[in-house]
């Protein structure tokens, strides 16, 4: 007879210091790699990062400000974060970049820990945590995860806190069991709920409380809700999160508003952050209208690219997921005693129990975030938060296709682990992985190399239509520019034959524990393909370079204008603040800025082209970036000279004075 893992094995106990190093490998290469190049991009990673940097030299960690100018956007963990890590190793790109980082690094053990108290009892006996295992590495090397790290957006720790929110219920759930106390558990949960508010606002609030709630009213357990201790995690969720809130209320009051703009008569951060960014951003009718929105079929296609490689597992772990749901129901009279024979009725009930939780901890955890995307408005990246809980369906699986034979194990799936994982590789990782491996090597024979002097942004087209997207810039790759990349080509082309094919000829043979070993080293391999290739498209997306040539020259005095809207080229006010002052923008008071240019004490930071006019002709020295230097040039010659100063991705600097 086979006996069921001890119930007082707690899951912690499970926890093994090899899978703990096989998860933090891809970690240390692919986050912490990544770490100190390139340099911050245009737009909102180079944004939040220098709202931080304000923060810092203001001494205000209450009203976040870019440029000087009220910036109402988001809350302020992120900034927090950022700043903090500043603090400590200095003004440094990489020192923002840091806390993310480890966001990330949390995130995988938090995956790994849910694993394992989910899933131990399908994995083999003699790694009871290769569930947990699979899971945290198909997070570590899934393509969203990766890609969406490379700039400093919060929506990777919305994940971290949706994780340690649902394993905190779920715990508190095993107390009432348990006949003890659920204090300590839905403290954390109320705790970890105000740093999910703090990241992202109240969707922090939404989906936790809202899992909660219908996993109670799915099992018919919502009586529950009075053991929960819920007056004592409400106070620890408004003893974290509230205090920020009323402070940025009242040292930002209403002010009266210009009219003919869609603004209420009188708006202060209240109005912006609480209506404009939550409830107007929902329905779609955010002021102003500054971002890109996906269309469902297209937003529900990104989910699965996201996931990829893991992804080809998808499918047989939400057929098992759905089938145990379907069979273990309250009421249903179908009873496993194929699966379960030699079992006593303790170990059954017990085992069951537990998949049942899981299956349906997991499905409501992804279907509760991707429909109400699916609902509202949505980017392209706002699948990440439902992201752990379909790699752990697929951890799942690997595990239990893991498993030779029934004594390994101490129950099974509902599907065909080992067939299912096999198809997985066959139908989706084979075809995929060679198509891409062949077209990347395609382009790598034939892609022209570079001369001498040539630019990656000359070989590039321009397609601003796409630009909304964060991976917009994509669309502008053309034949002749990825021979700026061969490379990455040839290295990802390697990858996806091994991933693909090879992985599934070591499948085939048995060697399952192997072959997801060479997906996760492929796909590492893969995504550093595509960090290089960053690296090299960097000119394009960043403006360090550019920011370094004026401050080689910059003398108390000279003036910063970027031509256009701030995002434009926002890493200039980053690397570019040690004399102090402000960027100025011309025709640029629009989006971000916009609302926090009302209040009076906002510095005088917007100009239009007949200021520039004036300022071009004065004695200050100007250093202007633009994207149209012919343009630009003929407008100002009338009022002084116009030297080219600099150039580098497009992006021209054009200055009044010489060197």
């Amino acid at each position: 007879m086979t006996s069921a893992p001890n119930p007082d094995l707690r899951p912690a106990q499970r926890w093994r210091i090899s899978s703990l190093l096989l998860i933090t490998l891809p970690w240390l290469v692919l986050q912490f790699g990544g770490l100190f190049r390139p340099g911050l991009l245009d737009d909102v990673d180079s944004v939040y990062i220098q709202v931080a940097r304000e923060m810092l030299q203001r001494h205000d960690y209450v009203t976040p400000t870019i440029d000087g100018i009220r910036f109402f956007d988001k809350p302020p963990l992120m900034y927090w974060m950022a700043a903090g890590s500043m603090r400590i190793f200095g003004i440094h790109d990489w020192a923002a970049r840091l806390p993310l980082a480890l966001g990330v690094l949390a995130l995988l053990f938090a995956v790994y820990a849910l694993g394992n108290r989910l899933y131990a009892a399908v994995s083999p006996s003699a790694a009871p945590d290769r569930a947990g295992l699979y899971a945290a590495l198909a997070m570590a090397t899934s393509l969203g995860p990766y890609l969406y790290t490379r700039f400093y957006i919060p929506d990777i720790l919305i994940a971290l806190w949706m994780t340690l929110s649902v394993h905190l219920f779920l715990i508190a759930l095993d107390r009432i069991r348990e006949g003890e106390s659920t204090l300590l558990p839905m403290l954390g949960f109320g705790a970890v709920m105000a740093l999910d508010v703090l990241t992202k606002g109240l969707i922090g609030v939404v989906f936790p409380v809202g899992f909660v709630l219908l996993y109670l009213a799915f099992t018919r357990s919502l009586p529950l809700l009075k053991q929960l201790n819920l007056i004592a995690s409400t106070a620890c969720f408004l003893i974290i999160a509230a205090p920020w809130h009323i402070l940025a209320a009242l040292r930002n009051p209403p002010i009266a508003m210009p009219s003919g703009l869609g603004l209420p008569a009188h708006a202060g951060w209240a109005w912006f952050y609480l209506y404009n960014e939550h409830i107007a951003r929902f329905l779609g009718k955010r002021i102003p209208h500054d971002y890109g929105q996906v269309p469902i079929p297209l937003f529900w296609l990104l989910l699965l690219i996201w996931l990829f490689p893991w992804v080809a597992f998808l499918f047989g772990a939400l057929l098992d997921a759905f089938r145990e749901l379907r069979i273990s129901r309250p009421g249903s009279r179908r009873f496993d005693s194929d699966i379960f024979a030699g079992f006593d009725t303790v170990s059954l009930v017990e085992a069951t129990a537990r998949r049942r939780e899981a299956a349906l901890s997991l499905l409501l955890w992804a279907g509760i975030i991707l429909g109400f995307f699916t609902l509202s408005s949505r980017q392209e990246y706002y699948h990440l938060p439902a992201l752990p809980a379909l790699a752990l369906l697929v951890g799942a699986l690997l595990a239990a296709a893991d498993v030779r034979t029934p004594a390994n194990t101490t129950l099974h799936l509902r599907v065909n682990a080992p067939l299912q994982a096999l198809r997985g590789a066959l139908y989706v990782l084979v075809p995929l992985g060679t198509l891409l491996s062949i077209i990347c090597a395609y382009f790598a024979i034939t892609a022209p190399s570079p001369h001498p002097g040539d630019t990656l942004s000359s070989a590039l087209s321009s397609n601003p239509a796409f630009y909304n997207l964060s991976l917009g810039h994509i669309f502008d790759l053309t034949g002749a520019a990825m021979g700026f990349f061969r490379g990455p080509l040839i290295t990802v082309s390697l990858g996806m034959i091994t991933l693909g094919p090879i992985a599934y000829a070591v499948r085939r043979k048995g060697h399952t524990f192997i072959a997801n070993l060479l997906i996760t080293a492929a796909m590492s391999a893969v995504l550093l393909a595509a960090h290089e290739g960053l690296v090299r498209f960097y000119p394009i997306l960043g403006s360090k370079d550019l920011a370094l040539a004026i401050d080689s020259q910059r003398k108390p005095g000279d003036l910063i204008l970027i031509d256009g809207e701030l995002t434009s080229g926002s890493t200039l006010l980053f690397y570019t603040q040690d004399l102090g002052g402000h960027v100025m923008l011309v025709n640029g008071r629009v989006n971000g800025p916009w609302f926090g240019s009302f209040w009076p004490d906002a510095p005088h930071i917007f100009a239009d082209d007949a200021e520039l006019h004036q300022l071009w002709r004065g004695p200050h020295r100007i250093f202007l970036l633009t994207y149209h230097p012919a343009r630009r040039a003929r407008d100002l010659a009338p009022f002084g000279p116009v030297i080219d100063f600099a150039d580098s991705g497009g992006k021209t600097i054009l200055t009044n004075q010489p060197k």
